[in-house]
């Protein structure tokens, strides 16, 4: 396994690390997540994600309960907050109300003393920036957590963040976890140059475009039984990869990673970490052996000449 730092801060997570969006807590058994779970920190991955909305709190349960079994120190577990816990006005959002009652109840379902990571989940047009941020690091202050990110965050939205707890000299936000992958680059435009500068490391997410980077997908065959496109709670998230544009790109790509004697998940995850602003790739599995495939990635070295016929793929229309 290979580290590096959070953004600015010194704290190593590694290169890949576990997510449990649309898997733990409901879609994938228990005990199928604590395989996972298992098997990646067996291979090294000491960064786990997860937060309060997986499945109403269910998939911080069992990430707790899975890590239980480890060493504290040992791991890095972040989750975050912002979304719909409830039918109250107030049982949404980032205000002072909001997120202290969340991070509670996530300490809670995942029993531990402390998250390593609280991120907000998006932003809240609705709460004063300043607000959130004063929350923020208020439990920074009290030890209930330990760090801060943010997620899906615009560049606007992380300057102002960085700018009012520059101002008020408040805890600063060292992570954002955006979507990024070979099919959605959106972040390298305005994101990547900004946090670079700032010291705000990615968590990227969905770097395997739903499953659409891993090849399983083809032009003129069936989806496949079982997969993600034909489970009607994920297949929303899937669909917007499955173009025919894609589809080629993805044939193409085929291609370049049998010439690196690897899959073409491996040749995504390699291409994603080529960039020095990802701390980590969070990776999905409902199945072990997905973990060992993906780690595999740490072992593809792209060239330059590499890189640049994958760019030529990329911007093929």
């Amino acid at each position: 396994m290979k580290y590096r730092n959070l953004g600015r801060s010194g704290l190593k997570v590694s290169a890949i690390s576990l997510g449990s969006w649309l898997t733990y807590g409901g879609s994938v058994e228990d005990q199928t997540a604590i395989d996972c779970i298992d098997r990646a920190y067996s291979l090294g991955i000491n960064f786990f994600d997860t937060a309060n909305v997986y499945r109403r709190g269910e998939a911080e349960k069992v990430v707790g309960k899975a890590l239980a079994k480890y060493p504290r120190d040992s791991f890095v577990l972040a989750t975050k907050g912002f979304g719909q816990m409830g039918e109250g006005p107030n049982d949404r959002g980032l205000s002072r109300k909001h997120i202290f009652e969340q991070v509670h109840a996530s300490l809670k379902r995942l029993n531990v003393d402390y998250i390593d990571l609280w991120q907000c989940h998006r932003y809240d047009p609705e709460t004063p920036l300043d607000e959130t941020l004063r929350a923020i690091d208020d439990l920074v202050t009290q030890g209930k957590i330990l760090y801060a990110g943010v997620s899906e965050w615009t560049a606007v939205q992380i300057q102002d963040a960085l700018h009012l707890a520059d101002k008020y000299l408040l805890d600063r936000i060292v992570s954002n976890q955006p979507v990024y992958n070979m099919l959605n680059r959106y972040i390298e435009k305005d994101i990547l140059p900004l946090c670079e500068r700032e010291g705000i490391g990615q968590v990227v997410f969905s770097p395997l475009a739903q499953g659409v980077l891993t090849g399983k997908y083809k032009h003129g065959q069936a989806l496949p039984q079982g997969s993600r496109a034909t489970d009607p709670s994920t297949s929303q998230f899937v669909e917007r990869f499955l173009t025919e544009s894609n589809l080629n790109k993805v044939e193409k790509l085929t291609a370049v990673a049998s010439r690196h004697d690897c899959s073409i998940a491996q040749l995504a995850l390699a291409w994603i970490l080529r960039q020095p602003n990802v701390s980590s790739a969070i990776i999905g599995a409902s199945r072990p052996d997905q973990i060992n495939d993906n780690v595999g990635a740490l072992r593809v070295n792209l060239s330059d000449a590499d890189l640049t016929e994958i760019e030529s793929i990329l911007s093929a229309e």
